[in-house]
């Protein structure tokens, strides 16, 4: 089984089936719309996130993005994994992937926002060494909301 990462417009069609396959499963949680901070695919070219898609034998499997805000951090965006290919470990690829990144821009910090109804994401992150943190940027207090964060440190590898 291989897997491979490359960046893709969020605006190409396999970049927007996933997005739309999430943003149908984001769309059954009960959130009110004030704590719903998804990007659109127009959102995510506007503000220039680089986005990635996951081949998992070819298929697209899995997506994620990530906007630099200078140096200061990096906010990860649109992370999704297609039920069929979760458990095999493409989420922390994703992440691994999403942190070099940020590090080849000289970024040594993580951060997103995710829901709490979102448990394996939140599983993930956890268990991925993101700490929580309070609201940052344009995040207020929510209590559906729940903020990471992760130090990367420069010199590794």
């Amino acid at each position: 089984m291989t897997l491979t990462i490359v960046e893709a417009s969020p605006d190409a069609p396999e970049a927007i089936a996933l997005i739309n396959e999430l943003d149908e499963y984001l769309n059954q949680l009960p959130y009110p719309e004030q704590s719903r901070h998804a990007y659109s695919v127009t959102r995510l070219l506007r503000e220039g996130v680089a986005f990635f898609v996951a081949r998992y034998d070819g298929q697209a499997a899995a997506c994620g993005g990530i906007k630099l805000f200078d140096t200061d951090y990096g906010e990860v965006k649109r992370m999704y994994v297609r039920p069929i290919f979760r458990g095999l470990g493409l989420g922390k690829a994703m992440l691994n992937h999403l942190a070099a990144y940020a590090r080849s821009r000289q970024v040594d910090l993580l951060r997103l926002e995710t829901g709490i109804y979102q448990t394996e994401a939140i599983g993930l992150y956890d268990s991925h060494g993101f700490q929580r943190r309070s609201p940052y940027g344009e995040y207020e207090e929510d209590p559906l909301s729940v903020y990471f964060e992760l130090a990367l440190p420069l010199n590794s590898h």
